[in-house]
């Protein structure tokens, strides 16, 4: 008897495991175990930091890449000693060793999106950029690269030394099909200081300019605005993505997860207005349900996706 037949010819599976449909009968005292499979998810791969406390960084990456339904890599860029006060410590990792957990992953996996994170130094900026050209990253690649110019910590504290600046500029942002600077990373690479909707043209303008196919401009820090505006520029038209602020400072690691849903959705096929809409809709929610934690600032929460009744 034929089993039915799921997506690409495979049998139909139980979401408690085993094959759905009839069987032959197993023979008294002996028991069949069904192999437990199904189809490979969209992968993306989080260059990245991480966060001891648990909010931000690669671990923010890798919470929205599951909640979002792709499978979820890593390349650990630094290792931070960090709670929801601040961070003490950083130590970077090796940039050849950044290099190696990008080659092993995208040679044997393969990657459908990537993003970055943290990226301290010129150095670990030249390997990274090195490993998104030999596995086709970013503008001109087939997979896409979004550059998330994570330069401090929620609390303020510096994460890259001075010349990893030149080498987002100039390396990274040239190679990127999405970079995703909030209004404080956009003072740091250009000077310009957003106050108002008006100043998000400019600042978008001088991002682009570096020479990435698209720019987000993140803007939950802008002051006296009662809502989130976000703007979407590719060089020649401006979109505006426009949510709810919520009066809350539990707001750890909000850019990370809109970073890593919008990597998600691409990893999915999403075009990137439709994919930054995504990015936006998730980290909309996950600001509304952000919960406290620790003596400082709580983080965004990827919960809402997962309902008690589906465990």
């Amino acid at each position: 008897m034929h089993e039915p037949q799921g997506p690409r010819g495979r049998a139909h599976t139980s979401p408690f495991g085993g094959h759905v449909g009839p069987s032959a009968p197993a023979a008294p005292g002996t028991h069949t175990v069904a192999p437990a499979h199904d189809a490979a998810p969209p992968t993306a791969l989080t260059i990245a930091g991480s966060d001891s406390g648990g909010s931000a960084g690669m671990h923010a990456d890798l919470r929205t890449f599951f909640s979002c339904g792709v499978h979820g890599m890593t390349a650990v860029t630094a290792v931070t000693v960090q709670n929801t006060v601040g961070v003490t410590g950083l130590v970077e990792i090796e940039p050849a060793v950044v290099a190696a957990q990008i080659d092993a992953v995208a040679s044997d996996i393969g990657v459908d999106a990537a993003k970055t994170g943290v990226l301290a130094s010129a150095a670990t900026i030249e390997a990274v950029v090195e490993m998104a050209d030999k596995h086709g990253f970013g503008r001109g690649g087939r997979t896409p690269f979004v550059i998330d110019p994570v330069a401090a910590s929620r609390s303020g504290e510096p994460l890259l030394h001075e010349d990893a600046l030149d080498g987002l500029r100039h390396d990274a942002f040239p190679r990127a099909t999405l970079v995703t600077p909030n209004l404080d990373e956009v003072r740091l690479l250009t000077g310009i200081e957003a106050r108002t909707r008006a100043d998000l043209w400019d600042a978008a303008k001088a991002i682009h300019d570096f020479g990435p196919e698209w720019v987000l401009i993140k803007s939950g820090h802008l002051p006296d605005d009662p809502e989130c505006v976000d703007l979407l520029f590719d060089g020649e038209q401006a979109l505006d993505l426009v949510g709810p602020r919520y009066t809350t400072e539990h707001t750890h690691g909000a850019g990370d997860a809109f970073a890593s849903a919008i990597t998600a959705a691409l990893a999915r096929g999403a075009s990137m207005p439709d994919a930054v809409r995504c990015g936006k809709r998730f980290v909309t929610r996950s600001v509304e349900h952000a919960y406290p934690l620790g003596a400082g600032v709580g983080p965004v929460s990827t919960f809402w996706r997962v309902s008690s009744r589906s465990i």
